[in-house]
């Protein structure tokens, strides 16, 4: 009645606080993750852990941990009550128990292992649905609808054989415990009928302690039904806790730049990525002085992207040194070291929120509407969003689905003015939009330009003619450097990209 309903909703509180502070912990340690990390591991295994693997610690945490104790209280008051009754019998009952934790033991095993795998096969289920609900379109246009259904399926199925197979460890947990408790009240009946005929034991004192066995047999079982649930949370623990264990970003710097002049200093650096037989930055020197454009071009895989990611320590290096202001980069604070560094890429990340939340978003205290209204003017972002309904208050969609990619480029380079850092990093940050849309993007990246130190990245090579310094990159060295026309005197590696270009 009463005490059921409480026990009810206080077991179902404690499981909810437990998968709360357990995301919370898992989400807040994602956010500490190295970029590293991202690279190697698959989305869907990531989300997987935090929704399908929390779950299942949860579960043998609160529900199992209850019957748990409740039952071996239970069956510790019945082997008490046994021994006290006849000690002889009560030894006859224990010859049984050790094949069952015998059972239990190797069947525990085999279902923490099938767990393990099912985790992983639903972390890939994830990653299959993940990736066919953000690429519909390109599944509808290449019509590959067939394809991915017959994906999905498989890594479906296999999901459902795992299940299958720790149902089939189980029941033959439950049914060979069973078999072994079968066994032991027929050892108990005939030493008991024994003891009896010769005196040594009284009917009262048999039935009492067959009844007291019979009692006990229920929760024996019932821990062996609970085992299943304790070998999945055991298993999703593992996952858990291999996420936990993971190696934060290095964080070691306690120096801070206020007022930043943007002045960067690449000193031999190398970094090689794991699994890979060359460097992809290989002993780089350059330096980039104050309110300098500073191009990146080269072919893909040259090295280009991986060389701007190493300003914001997204990777750390192998060898050599940064410099931001003549101080290296891993004694300044992380924090402090990015708020220095503004970026804006071809492949723009918004938020399902609004164009003003896009705008002022990680920037703290938060802006005033009126710093956001400025930001937006400045980025042309108010010549589209004024004709919205809601204006700068207009929902965008997940990653701006709503926009175009000229206006979603905008939003992204307002974001940049509004945080106003002193150095700039445009990733090829017009490559993929139309003529009338660039123009406008390109109109915003000059003003934002002129406030800062800035590094671009691109393959068009008519957006760099006018930087200060052009570096060319291959395989990870630089092969040239000069400006514009001095390169195209050269007639090397540029003057050829250049010519292949504007044939």
């Amino acid at each position: 009645g009463l005490s059921d309903f409480a026990s009810s909703m206080a077991n179902a509180w404690v499981g909810n606080m437990v998968v709360l502070d357990l995301r919370e912990s898992l989400f807040a340690r994602l956010l500490l993750l190295p970029t590293s990390y991202y690279d190697m591991n698959a989305t869907g295994n990531i989300i997987s852990k935090v929704t399908y693997d929390v779950t299942q610690v949860t579960e043998a945490a609160t529900s199992a941990l209850t019957a748990l104790v409740k039952d071996t209280l239970t069956l510790i008051g019945l082997l008490g009550w046994m021994f006290y009754l006849n000690w002889q019998l009560s030894l006859t009952t224990f010859t049984i128990l050790p094949l069952m934790m015998i059972v239990v033991a190797i069947t525990g095993k085999r279902m923490r292992r099938l767990n393990r795998d099912l985790q992983s096969t639903i972390g890939d289920m994830t990653h299959v649905l993940e990736e066919s609900v953000k690429g519909q379109k390109i599944v509808k246009i290449f019509g590959g609808q067939k394809y991915e259904s017959g994906r999905f399926w498989s890594i479906a199925n296999w999901v459902r054989r795992f299940q299958m197979k720790i149902k089939t460890a189980a029941t033959i947990n439950v049914t060979l415990v069973e078999g072994f408790g079968a066994i032991c009240f027929a050892l108990i009946i005939y030493v008991g009928t024994s003891q009896a005929a010769s005196g040594a034991l009284t009917v009262g004192g048999f039935v009492s302690f067959f009844t007291a066995m019979g009692l006990l047999f229920s929760p024996i079982k019932r821990l062996t039904k609970i085992n299943e649930v304790i070998q999945r949370g055991l298993a999703a623990s593992e996952s858990i806790f291999a996420l936990q264990d993971e190696l934060t970003e290095i964080d070691k710097g306690s120096k801070t730049l206020d007022n930043a002049n943007g002045r960067i200093v690449f000193d031999k650096a190398k970094l090689q990525f794991p699994g890979t037989d060359k460097p992809a930055v290989n002993g780089i020197s350059l330096t980039i002085e104050p309110g300098q454009t500073i191009a990146l071009v080269g072919s893909s895989g040259s090295g280009k992207t991986t060389l701007a990611n190493l300003i914001p320590r997204f990777y750390k290096l192998d060898e050599g040194k940064i410099y931001f202001d003549d101080i290296d980069i891993t004694e300044l604070s992380l924090n402090n070291l990015r708020r220095q560094v503004s970026f804006v890429s071809q492949d723009v990340v918004l938020f399902n929120d609004t164009i003003a939340a896009n705008i002022a978003y990680g920037i703290e205290p938060s802006p005033a509407q009126s710093d956001i209204q400025s930001a937006a003017d400045k980025a042309f972002v108010t010549e589209f969003a004024s004709k919205l309904p809601d204006g700068l208050e207009t929902e965008i969609g997940e990653n701006g689905v709503r926009l175009s990619g000229g206006q979603r480029q905008r939003i992204a380079i307002a974001r940049a003015f509004l945080k106003n850092a002193p150095f700039l990093i445009l990733d090829e940050a017009t490559s993929a939009l139309d003529t009338a849309s660039e123009r406008h993007v390109q109109q915003a990246i000059e003003a934002l330009e002129s406030n800062c130190t800035t590094l671009v990245i691109a393959h068009r090579l008519s957006t760099v003619e006018n930087a200060d310094r052009i570096y060319v990159l291959d395989q990870g060295q630089i092969t040239e450097q000069g400006t514009h026309q001095e390169l195209l005197d050269k007639n090397g590696i540029y003057a050829n990209l250049y010519n292949n270009q504007f044939e």
